[in-house]
């Protein structure tokens, strides 16, 4: 018997020696073997990669608008949303209201802090130029705690007291540009308050400000308490109060739990009288954000299809080369369930192979770039490249190239355990 026929001996039915003879004939066609699992090997690492760094681009996108402008969620006054574009004084949350919220705040297990907003759109003028702004008035401890990276957008000047003393205000530096103020410089805001009067007071730049949202954005910032003296306010009434948690994957699990807690409560039409909202629901980056998941998806759908058709061509090309040794071995006895075996085996061991090759490559090369500290800039921070994968994306991506693997190997092995013996040994 020839080293060629040797396979050929009638297969034991048990698993171990259907494995132990899959082996030896993925061994004797070795080139066809090693490009088929470095093909798998190419397309998890592409995947593993891919989800590393898009989930770190992701992570650090998300971070710079909820950690240094919006919160992880935000509780407002049924109605604010819709008309947010006038920033409406007159849906502003009542001291009561605010009482409240921060009796169930401080309550909620997840929650890490939380910050109260007063936001009223004014005139900004330095006594030569006049322009619109949109004025965000915080308590500039809480508000730090709620976006800590806040104070890492100043471009001139520094943090006092926090992040703005009474008296000061915090220019972004789309105005300061267009108007030529620099830090130091007495500017006066105009704004009208709820009944319709207008006020003027003066305030001196403490701070310039990089936008995150883009050269567009025309937010600055005052003291909450010099807020409510411009607009003549005689209640601690705020817009908005914006929330940290201390695990932002679960910010919606945490803004859920919030507005289940606060549904009971209604106005006199028998509306809910609080709107509680993720960051998702408050910015058109997670657009963005949506947008990359989309593309991950995609990248595991081409792995699948690189599994498939790779699989699925050397199981094929098996058969197809070795149909009289599938018909000596069913001649002399060999079960087709066994034979069947024998091919599906083939092929989970092409994708365990190529599997473990590929995830073992992609987590050396993220544990290379974790230590080599790549950099890249965001606006005018420079933020370190941190990619990560988790355990669940791993295990995902091994179990489905696996799988995919089997199911490719099934038509060719069901064609090869169905084939007729005498047939096949004719064949030439």
């Amino acid at each position: 018997m020839t080293a060629h026929e040797s396979t050929a001996a009638k297969p034991s039915g048990c698993i171990g020696c259907v494995i132990r003879i899959a082996i030896r004939n993925l061994l004797r066609y070795r080139r066809r073997t090693v490009l088929t699992t470095a093909l798998i090997a190419v397309g998890v690492i592409a995947v593993l990669l891919f989800v590393a760094l898009a989930g770190s681009f992701r992570a650090m996108m998300v971070g710079q608008i909820t950690d240094s402008m919006l919160g992880h969620f935000q509780v407002h006054r049924t109605g604010y949303l819709a008309a947010v574009d006038s920033l409406p004084l007159n849906l502003n949350l009542k001291p009561k209201m605010v009482k409240r919220l921060n009796k169930e705040l401080s309550a909620l297990e997840g929650v890490e802090a939380f910050s109260p907003r007063l936001k009223f759109g004014a005139m900004f003028s330095n006594f030569s130029e006049t322009t619109n702004i949109r004025i965000v008035a915080v308590e500039p401890d809480r508000e730090v705690a709620v976006a800590p990276l806040l104070p890492k957008r100043f471009v001139a000047g520094e943090p006092k007291d926090g992040l703005i003393a009474r008296g000061g205000i915090l220019v972004p530096e789309l105005l300061s540009r267009g108007l030529k103020l620099k830090v130091g410089d007495e500017v006066v805001l105009v704004a009208t308050n709820r009944d319709g009067s207008v006020n003027g007071m003066t305030f001196r730049v403490g701070g310039i400000l990089e936008s995150v949202t883009g050269p567009g954005g025309r937010d600055g910032y005052l003291h909450i308490e010099d807020a409510r003296a411009l607009l003549r306010m005689k209640e601690a009434e705020v817009s908005e109060i914006a929330v940290r948690v201390a695990n932002p994957g679960q910010a919606a699990t945490v803004a859920g739990l919030l507005a289940a807690t606060l549904d009971g409560i209604k106005n006199q039409k028998g509306k809910a009288v609080f709107d509680v909202r993720s960051w998702e629901k408050l910015t058109p980056f997670y657009n963005i954000a949506r947008m990359i998941d989309l593309m991950t998806l995609f990248i595991q759908i081409m792995l699948i299809s690189i599994v498939l058709i790779s699989v699925m061509n050397v199981m094929m090309m098996a058969v197809y080369e070795r149909i009289r040794e599938i018909g000596t071995i069913a001649a002399i006895g060999t079960q087709p369930r066994t034979i069947l075996g024998l091919f599906l085996s083939e092929g989970l061991l092409l994708g365990l192979v190529g599997a473990t090759a590929g995830t073992s490559v992609s987590l050396i090369v993220i544990f290379v770039l974790n230590t080599v500290k790549v950099a890249f800039r965001f606006g005018r921070q420079d933020l370190l490249l941190a990619p990560t994968v988790g355990v669940g994306a791993v295990a995902l991506t091994f179990t489905v190239v696996v799988v995919v693997a089997i199911l490719a190997s099934l038509q060719p092995a069901w064609k090869a355990a169905r084939m007729d013996p005498n047939s096949a040994l004719r064949h030439v």
